[in-house]
């Protein structure tokens, strides 16, 4: 006999169909379900709540096979699915992660036809491979982050079969595996939840109606949250999560919901043995996020730091436009690149108000903070979802590259920024329901032609040809420029692998010159400095040293080094005045 349970307190009848067949379920004080019935191990089922009709899918449904608004199917992995008992695990601090979207990395869009350009991300040099959302939602193709069965894996990617594949052939290559998780709000199309119980807080997001974390009967679905985030490190042996703007996570508790996920995580790497990364993504600039428990904080392993995207992208493309206003300047970017933070108790012209709260480097390393010049936010959230690479030479992109992985920060790419990708990445999804279809590509329309866009120039994010034209081009690899700024994001890593100097993650240490006028920055780590000309003429720094490596060959002069235009090099100086560096 198969016991199927389910948390719906809202309903007062509810029943089980299985097969087509409804059988009464007997509730508990707590709200909970349940009914025993003799099953094979793949049936599918569904519920029924009071008079409807509707055969709902279970709110911790494993297996969707015919999307969020059909019946679950049971799924068990099977006792062979694994390989990879020999995985030691390892922590995401002072890595490189590589986020990529399975339904654009390749032609095919699916787990399995991503593991065969698994053996092109070891040969680049990455640790991690972190996965944007592969849980349940509305339609064929999306971004995933309006999910509504986050138990469940999107099944036109390959389900949760295709997931075990795809973690079990990165570990087997000595690739960790992070997913990223949604939990601060649920998806316009397929979402049942509320139906069942009080999933919603009356306040709201962004995105919609808050996740009820605080509410009446929030504890049941705190609990469905803390499960879930367990289950992907768990059950599918993920290395870690990506948490989606955390801020959005309203929760007025004394023990905050990330605070709670740091401690379980915390006792289930002690019971795998292996560690267990958590990566909370935030705008706030806060702190505490990073902060270990014990001192107060919520123990999170690390954060996306936007500000360090804006201030090495504003001062190479010189855009200034919206949330890059405060940025662009070269003390800007050596401010951000020392303290972790540009706005920290600081004055955000953008938000009108002060924004942040300054980073204690003594304490917390700058492994803490993500470094990257690129994510799917930044250039999926332009209007057109272009690229960096499709407006800025390969130098430019080759000092973007320098300043993000030169850093002592743990490092990100997103899928194809180590080539100059071609293909943007643009808004798309795939709503069945018409209304909201039309809905959605109108919204998108507004949103930009409120800041000046063309309406007609903004991609119809339910055009399939929005999403074809965001996959990546893999034809482009050996290509001329693609080739060769492949071949520097290859050194870059493979050098912040083997040099002593670049293991260092304290800020403190981190010693920063530049100049206003001619557009140079120089970062020194250790004894070596890593020099960059944002500028589109040669200029001249004042230091010497071996070349360790280059974008374009310096010339050794004797009052310094000079750069061509938009270039980058790294020296390793010859004394200990010089490696000292400017204050």
């Amino acid at each position: 006999m198969t016991e199927f349970a389910v948390w719906a307190p809202l309903p007062d009848v509810v029943r089980l169909d299985f097969e087509g067949t409804l059988h009464d379920m007997t509730r508990s004080d707590d709200g909970w379900w349940r009914a025993e019935v003799e099953c094979a191990d793949d049936a599918r089922y569904g519920f029924v709540l009071d008079d409807d009709p509707k055969v709902l899918p279970d709110p911790r449904s494993a297996r969707q096979p015919d999307g969020v608004h059909e019946r679950s199917q049971l799924w068990r992995p099977r006792p062979d699915a694994w390989t990879d008992a020999d995985w030691p695990g390892r922590s995401i601090e002072g890595r490189v992660i590589y986020e990529l979207h399975i339904g654009t990395f390749t032609p095919e869009g699916t787990f399995d036809s991503a593991i065969e350009k698994l053996d092109y991300l070891v040969d680049l040099g990455v640790d991690f491979v972190e996965l944007m959302p592969v849980n349940a939602f509305g339609g064929t193709h999306g971004w995933g982050y309006d999910g509504v069965l986050w138990y469940a894996v999107h099944e036109p990617y390959g389900g949760p079969d295709g997931l075990i594949r795809f973690v079990d052939a990165c570990h087997t290559r000595g690739l960790g595996v992070l997913i990223d998780a949604v939990f601060n709000h649920l998806g316009p199309s397929g979402n049942y939840l509320p139906k069942f119980a009080p999933y919603l807080s009356a306040g709201s997001n962004p995105w919609g109606a808050s996740i009820n974390l605080s509410d009446a009967d929030a504890d049941e679905v705190r609990t469905y949250i803390l499960e879930c985030a367990l289950r992907w490190m768990r059950d599918f042996h993920a290395d870690g999560l990506r948490l989606d703007a955390v801020h959005a996570l309203m929760d007025n508790t004394a023990i905050h919901i990330l605070e709670e996920l740091s401690a379980e995580t915390d006792r289930l790497a002690e019971e795998l043995g292996r560690p267990l990364s958590l990566i909370a993504e935030s705008d706030l600039n806060d702190p505490r996020l990073i902060t270990p428990r014990d001192r107060g904080g919520y123990g999170m392993t690390a954060q996306w730091d936007d500000d360090i995207h804006h201030a090495i992208h504003t001062a190479v493309s010189g855009e200034r436009q919206g949330y890059y206003a405060d940025f662009g300047s070269m003390e800007t970017l050596a401010t951000t690149l020392k303290n972790g933070y540009f706005h920290a108790g600081t004055y955000s012209s953008f938000r009108h108000r002060r924004h942040g709260r300054p980073l204690d480097t003594a304490t917390i390393p700058g492994s803490r903070l993500l470094a990257y010049t690129l994510t799917h936010d930044q250039v999926g959230n332009r209007a057109v979802g272009d690229r960096p690479s499709q407006r800025l030479t390969t130098g430019q992109l080759a000092v973007k590259a320098a300043l993000a992985l030169g850093s002592p920060y743990t490092a990100m790419l997103f899928m194809g920024e180590e080539w100059g990708s071609s293909s943007p990445f643009q808004f798309f999804s795939s709503h069945p329901e018409p209304e909201l279809a039309r809905a959605t590509a109108e919204g998108r329309k507004a949103e930009f032609a409120g800041h000046g866009w063309d309406a007609d120039e903004i991609p119809d994010p339910q055009d399939p040809a929005t999403f074809e034209r965001s996959k990546l081009k893999w034809d482009e690899l050996d290509r001329g420029e693609h080739a060769q700024l492949l071949g520097i994001y290859r050194e870059l890593i493979e050098l912040r692998r083997t040099e002593p100097a670049l293991a260092d993650m304290w800020l403190d240490h981190l010693r920063v010159d530049f100049d206003e006028d001619d557009r140079w920055i120089v970062l020194y780590r250790g004894d070596l400095a890593i020099a960059c000309n944002l500028n589109a003429e040669p200029v001249t720094i004042g230091i010497s040293g071996d070349l360790v490596l280059a974008s374009s060959t310096p010339e050794a002069r004797p009052d310094g080094t000079v750069l061509a235009g938009h270039s980058f090099a790294i020296l390793r100086l010859v004394n200990s005045a010089s490696a000292a560096g400017p204050g």
